[in-house]
C-alpha cells in the first residue's frame, strides 16, 4: 500500500500487563457514567468544553471529511426558545406519537416531557451531521459514512466530558428540525443529538433500571 505524504505512526509499545491495566482503568471510569437529568447551574469553563470537542474531532471518519459540526450554547435567552421547541415535540411524543411499546420501555426510567435541564445546565452541545463538506475549509464535496462517523465522535465526546468530571445527557427529540433553525445551521446539515453537560445537581439521582448493563457474553462472542 502506497500512502501519499506518509508520516511515521506515533505509537508507544506497552507490556500486555500495562495494556490490560489501562483498559481496565478506563472501563472502571466509564462504567460510572450515568445519564443525569438534574443539573446545577454552576459555571463550567469554556476551555473544558473546547478540549472535549477537540477529542471528538479525532474520531475516525469517512475519507477524513470529518462530517460533523458542534454548536455550543451557553446560558442566554436562546435556551428558553430551545426548551420551548423541544418540550413541544416531547409532549406530542408522550401523548401517543411514540406508541405504547416505546412508552412502556421508557417507564422504568421515569422520563417525561418536562426538560428543565435545557435551561439549567451551563452548556448544551448540538451535534450536526454534514451531508456535504470535506477536509478543507470551504469544501462542498459529498461526505461518506456520515451517521457512523458522527456516532463515533459523539461517543468520544461523551467519554471526554465524563473523564473531565462532568455529567452528561443525550437528548434526541424527534423531529429535531428546530435545532437547525435555532442554531442557524445550513440545509445540508442534519441535527443528530443534543448533549447536555455540566455539574450534577446536589440531589441528582438515576433510576436503578439504568444501572443494569448486559454482561459480556450477551454483547459479544469470539469466533
Amino acid at each position: 500500500m502506497i500512502i501519499p505524504d506518509a508520516r511515521p505512526l506515533d505509537y508507544e509499545a506497552r507490556s500486555e500487563d500495562d495494556m490490560q491495566a489501562r483498559a481496565q482503568a478506563f472501563y472502571e471510569a466509564m462504567r460510572t457514567r450515568r445519564t443525569v437529568r438534574e443539573f446545577s447551574d454552576r459555571p463550567v469553563p469554556r476551555e473544558i468544553i473546547e478540549t472535549a470537542i477537540l477529542t471528538a474531532g479525532t474520531a475516525p471518519n469517512g475519507a477524513n471529511h470529518q462530517p460533523w459540526h458542534f454548536t455550543v450554547l451557553g446560558q442566554g435567552p436562546i435556551r428558553a426558545r430551545l426548551r420551548e421547541a423541544a418540550e413541544a415535540e416531547e409532549r406530542a411524543f408522550y401523548a401517543g406519537k411514540a406508541g405504547a411499546e416505546w412508552l412502556e420501555a421508557l417507564a422504568p426510567l421515569g422520563t417525561d416531557a418536562s426538560k428543565p435541564f435545557l435551561e439549567t445546565a451551563p452548556w448544551l452541545i448540538a451535534v450536526f451531521g454534514q451531508k456535504r463538506g470535506g477536509p478543507q475549509p470551504g469544501d462542498f464535496k459529498k461526505n461518506y459514512y456520515v451517521t457512523e462517523s458522527v456516532g463515533i465522535a459523539c461517543g468520544l465526546l461523551l467519554a471526554s466530558l465524563h473523564q473531565a468530571g462532568l455529567a452528561t445527557l443525550t437528548h434526541t427529540p424527534n423531529p429535531m428540525g428546530f435545532l437547525s433553525e435555532i442554531c442557524e445551521r445550513p440545509a445540508h446539515e442534519k441535527p443528530v443529538m443534543l448533549i447536555v453537560t455540566g455539574y450534577p445537581a446536589g440531589d441528582a439521582a438515576y433510576p436503578a433500571a439504568a444501572a443494569s448493563k448486559k454482561p459480556l457474553d450477551e454483547i459479544c462472542d469470539f469466533r
